[in-house]
């Protein structure tokens, strides 16, 4: 039997990125980001090089009761308290080093970035596949006719190919801007009010085999570099613990990747009504009272994304407007939409190249249904310049 208090996905089949995303992953990334702080100040001579190695070593996700720190979350207001309280436990000797100058939201921030960056890199590869075989499509049929449709009534001939590098051409889009937000996903490392004050090493920190830094090397400022650094992430301007633009930008990114994958599977949805017959899925669904239907699935899971993810979107927009040095609610109003965001592009994404790679066109539907004869321009030329973008 499962756990009866897990959420395993039953209502929500268009979502993907499980491994990446889950309650594990998010514990994984908040040890990380742990392990990184302690690997930096000790690179850097403020923790003795044991204290490191200690921690690294007590970072082990399945040594840490997962329900519990749910449990414990709650007194605190997130589950960087009580993963603390735990890790310092189990690194012994070595738990004052952990979390050292610290506060919640740095932890709780940059692990939600490593999160995005990990579920990221499958969606891109996914979003890749998608573009190279609607490449294939539209070059395949740029000069396959068929009716374009207008108000949802038929206007002048079109061709199938167009329609797969216009589609295409979104998909390069959303590839795009995903990366972008990727590359630049940052660590945030700002201390009690995002000063750094509590990075500026004392006098009890001289004997732990200090790297001496450059004269008017600000050793806050060196300490968040090396932090980013440890994590592969990108080193902000500012801590961020107020300028939300790094999470506001990743959602903007994702809702227009679900918009993207969404206008494919609108087509596609319309293009395979049992009148229409242009289009079907390679491997459609069943249905549990009418064994002659080949639903499309594929399509509906992405378009049920398309329509939850800007909304979540919109949340993490709204979060901006975050007041003093440390907001109350609208950091974390971010957590879980940020969360589900991800989880319904990836698996849209991922639906997305199952769908294209087995797409069936029917060019002797497509015929049979243009009422309308002339000419179809430059449709041709068009999808021949569009093909020429990667």
């Amino acid at each position: 039997m499962a756990d009866p208090d897990a959420d395993l996905g039953l209502l929500s089949p268009m979502r993907g990125a499980a491994g990446e995303t889950g309650d594990a992953a998010v514990l994984r990334a908040l040890l990380d980001a742990e392990v990184a702080l302690t690997r930096a100040q000790a690179a850097l001579g403020r923790a003795p090089r044991e204290a490191a190695e200690a921690v690294a070593g007590a970072a082990r996700v399945a040594a840490f009761d997962l329900p519990g720190l749910v449990a414990r979350a709650r007194s605190g207001g997130n589950p960087v308290i009580p993963l603390v309280e735990d890790l310092r436990a189990a690194a012994g000797p070595y738990g004052a080093h952990v979390h050292r100058g610290a506060t919640s939201q740095d932890i709780m921030d940059t692990a939600l970035m490593l999160v995005a960056h990990r579920t990221l890199g499958p969606v891109l590869a996914d979003l890749g596949r998608v573009a190279g075989d609607l490449a294939g499509l539209a070059a395949a049929h740029r000069d396959t006719v068929m009716a374009a449709r207008t108000l949802t009534q038929q206007a002048v001939p079109t061709t199938f190919g167009l329609k797969a590098a216009g589609w295409r051409s979104l998909v390069l889009d959303a590839r795009d801007r995903l990366r972008a937000a990727r590359d630049s996903l940052p660590a945030q490392l700002g201390g009690a009010a995002g000063t750094l004050a509590a990075f500026h090493p004392d006098a009890s920190e001289a004997a732990f085999h200090p790297e001496r830094p450059e004269p008017g090397e600000d050793p806050g400022l060196r300490l968040a570099a090396r932090f980013a650094a440890e994590l592969g992430l990108a080193e902000p301007v500012l801590p961020w613990h107020v300028l939300r633009t790094p999470v506001a930008d990743l959602g903007g990114a994702l809702a227009f990747a679900s918009g993207a994958l969404g206008k494919l599977a609108a087509d596609v949805l319309v293009l395979s009504r049992t009148e229409v017959g242009e289009l079907s899925e390679g491997v459609g669904g069943g249905s549990s009272s009418m064994p002659h239907k080949h639903n499309p699935v594929r399509a509906t899971m992405i378009a049920a994304a398309a329509r939850q993810v800007p909304a979540l979107a919109a949340v993490l927009y709204a979060s901006l407007a975050a007041e003093d040095e440390r907001p109350s609610g609208a950091w974390h109003a971010e957590w879980q939409p940020l969360r589900e965001c991800l989880r319904l592009v990836a698996g849209a994404a991922r639906d997305a190249a199952e769908l294209v790679a087995g797409l069936r066109v029917h060019p002797e539907r497509m015929r049979a249904n243009l009422t309308l004869s002339g000419s179809t321009g430059s449709a041709r030329a068009l999808v021949e310049r569009a093909l020429k973008e990667d």
